[in-house]
């Protein structure tokens, strides 16, 4: 069991670790992907936000310089409620003046650098020139930096915003949504494989019940068909399946234990009978022709006993096309061909509706010879016909339990052979259809043993039953139900 359960686990692990990967792999994909649109969408959100806020200050700062004459005092830092204060309380803009000739009068913080075109724009005549710096290095912090003319060449203002800091908040997002990425492509696999571990199972414990029965032949072993799942429906599949090939090998087993127990008997007879061969010159006229008569029946006896057998193993009852035929044509010529046998007289009578069934003509033909051939072997009188009743339309449950056999009701046809033989003993009647199964009282007469369990499997195939009881007066019925077959 172990050695064989180490075999199959490289199979059923790769198929948890297929579905493992998988999940993860589709997770991560997902989890990327949002993190990617996320922190793309958020950082562009972040700098186009600081970019406006920066754009609203230097284009107020414009505004103001070209609608009131300002110098480079009312932009102090010692006047922080003026129009200095309107341009840091924003966005934390750094504000730098500079004076006629782009002088630095009141520094900022930190300084920011001015060059020469800030100095021109310092000295220009027109208010609101607008001069614009975009990633300048100030004490290792970027900014962006814009210089606007105060007009007249009273000197500029210089105002900047640092995107630096903005873009530091930004890496740290993106390294925060990476180790997110990470942890749920991890939890997603972990997750992943708990799931396949689950899911898979049922699956390795079915797999070890089908190598158990591969391996070692038995077919009684315990199938998991816990859930109602797919796995589920096929453990109870596979069990019912089990549970078939059990009973089909029971079954053979059965038969060829009997097969084995009724073939001994005419066997050792016709060893018997061949062994005196050799002495037959030596025999009276008499006995030779006892012995010859003798072997004649063995054989026969033998034959039949081969012939029942062979039908009986094939089992093949779903091979012959299922057509609408006319039970009561059915028994007509089984009678038919008895009387041609026998010589003994059989009358068929129809009664009901409609004998006319879905069902197998040559399973139904056996099946109705077999109790015809038996009515006339048991009924050695032959004072009496042998007659054959064949009802159309529903069965009566009562009827259908007589003699034993329960069929429900659900017969559409009925069939009953009678005859005037010895009858069936009460003990009898529950095991007249066994196979090899012959009442004490019949054990003298030639047969099988397998005639009536070649009925009970026809019966049974075409939707009835077989049954048997005593008939008033002497004698026995037995016959059997039809419900019909559908193909």
């Amino acid at each position: 069991m172990t050695r064989r359960r180490l075999l199959a686990r490289p199979r059923l692990s790769s198929l948890r670790t297929t579905f493992t990967v998988s999940f993860a792999a589709v997770a991560a994909v997902v989890t990327v992907l949002v993190g990617f649109l996320s922190y793309d969408a958020a950082s562009r959100l972040v700098r186009v936000d600081q970019q406006t806020v920066f754009e609203d200050v230097v284009q107020d700062l414009r505004d103001q310089v070209r609608q009131h004459a300002l110098a480079p005092d009312d932009f102090a830092a010692s006047r922080s409620a003026g129009p200095r204060g309107d341009l840091i309380r924003p966005s934390g803009t750094v504000v730098q003046v500079l004076g006629p000739g782009g002088t630095v009068v009141d520094r900022g913080s930190p300084a920011l650098p001015a060059d020469a075109d800030d100095r021109r724009a310092a000295a220009a005549q027109a208010a609101g020139r607008l001069v614009e710096h975009r990633g300048v290095e100030v004490h290792d912090e970027v900014y962006r930096v814009a210089t606007v003319a105060l007009g007249g060449g009273r000197g500029a203002v210089q105002v900047a915003q640092e995107f630096s800091d903005t873009e530091d908040l930004l890496r740290e997002l993106q390294q925060r949504t990476v180790l997110l990425v990470s942890a749920v492509v991890v939890a997603a696999g972990l997750f992943g494989w708990w799931l396949a571990r689950r899911i898979t199972s049922r699956l390795v414990r079915l797999a070890g019940a089908a190598e158990d029965v591969a391996r070692t032949g038995r077919l009684g072993i315990q199938v998991p068909v816990a859930g109602r799942d797919e796995v589920a429906r096929l453990g109870r599949s596979f069990d019912r399946m089990l549970g078939r090939l059990a009973q089909s090998e029971e079954d053979q087993r059965r038969l060829v234990q009997d097969a084995g127990h009724e073939l001994r008997t005419p066997l050792t007879s016709l060893r018997t009978n061949i062994s005196m061969l050799r002495r037959i010159d030596e025999l009276p006229p008499d006995a030779r022709g006892e012995l010859v008569a003798d072997l004649a029946q063995e054989s026969r006896e033998l034959t039949d006993l081969v012939n029942e057998l062979v039908d009986l193993a094939a089992g093949q009852p779903d091979a012959e096309p299922v057509q609408r035929v006319d039970v009561a044509d059915i028994a007509e010529d089984a009678a038919v061909a008895t009387r041609r046998r026998t010589g003994r007289p059989v009358t068929v009578r129809v009664t009901g509706a409609t004998t006319v069934v879905d069902g197998r003509p040559a399973a139904l033909q056996r099946a109705m010879s077999n109790l015809v051939e038996n009515a006339a072997k048991f009924d050695r009188g032959g004072a009496a016909p042998i007659e054959v009743v064949v009802t159309g339309g529903e069965v009566p449950e009562a009827d259908a339990r007589a003699g034993g056999a329960d069929t429900g009701g659900a017969g559409t046809v009925r069939v009953e052979v009678l005859d005037r033989g010895p009858g069936i003993a009460e003990e009898d009647l529950v095991r007249v259809f066994d196979r090899f199964y012959r009442a004490p009282d019949a054990r003298s007469l030639p047969g099988s043993g397998l005639g009536l369990s070649i009925v009970r499997e026809v019966a049974t195939a075409h939707g009835g039953a077989p049954f048997a009881r005593r008939r008033e007066g002497g004698g026995s019925v037995i016959g059997f139900t039809l419900g019909g077959l559908r193909g």
